[in-house]
């Protein structure tokens, strides 16, 4: 039997139940016996809710401009779907002033609201069960004072073939969360998440490969475990590998949920100092690990698609692989003018020198090996992941493209990294 917390908000009876019932949560909202309510109260109400939510979508694209990309029309029309429900609440419970008909209002503007958050979750993917929408982990945590180094290890490459799981090895890997402090950026950043598979906790241990990973904007490094789905990937290739995995740090590029330094080290933080030494010395000084950068990587999801490609173009040494997953063309704030004044104080050549575009124009990089993946309907990003897979491989990095069905969401990202999963392992020298 499923689990209630293991039902999929996105696919299966769920989401079109809870949709049916908020359509009838809006039915009872906008219908009422009374005809003065039905012919001018209730279209008053609603065309406040428009007003409110067009307002909202010209302060946000337009003024406040917070995200590189525009939300989606249909998440703006599902919010004044929202915001119509709540207005009318108080209106429809006028009408008929009883307990049992205010109690009903109440019901049905909560169902149109929870209805209007599975439409939104279907345009991101972002909760797939019930159980990530409440903030269930999908894996058991470990605490940093509880990790040891072990005396002896397994070094090979590739590992596997050198690798003998113990009959004790756990059935899956473990979530550790730990402040990586910015002792060469100064920048400011939220605590880690890193999942450590089950072959990390074998005596002896398997000197593991290291994937880094980044979030998108806004986000958070909890979302590749909840969205991405990082834990049940990373497992599932571990069973079929005798526990073998990569470590998998899910470091912070942004600083907060709404922060965009766009992954450089400007005046809006050495986001890139930070990625790119910080985070490294404090994994290989933490965790038990391969130190050899063949065996490193850095991948990302939407903007962190492209810092992956931003740090894998301006320090190959550190991250000669990498996985790009849905990035854009070039660091950006909306538009190329913004994000110089911005990040550079009107100094055009100071991003041009930092830009991955730029640099896989004028170097070459032979030692260098990526994947870039976007969905095949993701109007926006498509063209800027094509145009960046033919610079790479214009500059001499082995690279690959893989278009998937799907958009802009976390559907296609986890499916992004499930599938480039094992060309990255073998890349890293995990498997032959």
């Amino acid at each position: 039997m499923v689990r209630f917390s293991d039902l999929s908000l996105l696919t299966g009876w769920l989401p079109v139940t809870l949709t049916v019932l908020g359509a009838v949560g809006a039915v009872w909202l906008l219908v009422a016996p009374v005809r003065r309510y039905v012919t001018a109260i209730m279209p008053v109400v609603v065309l406040s809710a428009a007003v409110l939510t067009v307002a909202l979508y010209l302060f946000v694209e337009e003024l406040w401009r917070p995200f590189p990309d525009p939300i989606a029309v249909s998440v703006y029309l599902l919010i004044g779907i929202g915001v119509a429900a709540v207005l009318l609440v108080i209106p429809r419970i006028l009408v008929r002033r009883r307990l049992l008909s205010a109690a009903v209002t109440v019901l049905a503007a909560a169902v149109v609201l929870v209805a209007v958050g599975v439409r939104v979750n279907l345009v991101y993917a972002e909760f797939p069960t019930v159980g990530a929408a409440f903030g269930e982990e999908p894996i058991d945590r470990i605490q940093v004072d509880e990790l040891s180094r072990h005396e002896r290890v397994v070094r090979a490459r590739p590992l596997e073939p050198a690798w003998q799981a113990p009959a004790d090895l756990p059935e899956h890997g473990r979530m550790l969360t730990a402040t990586v402090p910015p002792t060469a950026s100064g920048f400011t950043a939220r605590p880690a998440q890193i999942y450590l598979p089950p072959a990390y906790f074998a005596d002896p241990r398997p000197l593991l490969p290291v994937l880094v990973l980044l979030a998108g904007e806004p986000g958070a490094p909890q979302d590749w475990f909840v969205g991405g789905q990082l834990a049940e990937t990373m497992d599932d290739f571990a069973q079929a590998h005798g526990g073998l995995a990569p470590v998998v740090v899910v470091a912070d590029g942004t600083g907060s949920q709404l922060a965009n330094p766009l992954c450089l080290d400007s005046r809006l933080g050495n986001a890139a100092t930070y990625l790119a030494v910080d985070v490294p010395a404090w994994t290989r000084a933490t965790l038990q690990i391969d130190p050899d950068p063949r065996s490193w990587a850095v991948g990302g999801l939407s903007y962190g698609g492209t810092c992956a490609l931003q740090l894998a173009t301006n320090y190959p040494e550190v991250y000669p692989s990498f996985l790009d997953i849905s990035g854009q063309d070039e660091p950006t704030l909306g538009d190329r003018e913004r994000t110089v004044d911005a990040a550079f104080d009107g100094d055009t050549a100071a991003l041009i020198r930092v830009n991955p575009l730029d640099l896989l124009r004028a170097r070459t990089y032979p030692d260098s090996a990526g994947a870039f993946v976007v969905g095949a309907e993701d109007q926006l990003y498509r063209p800027q992941v094509e145009r960046m897979y033919q610079a790479a491989e214009d500059a001499g990095m082995d690279v690959r493209l893989q278009i998937l069905p799907g958009g802009h969401n976390f559907a296609l990202w986890a499916a992004g990294l499930r599938d480039q999963l094992p060309w990255l392992a073998t890349r890293l020298g995990l498997t032959p």
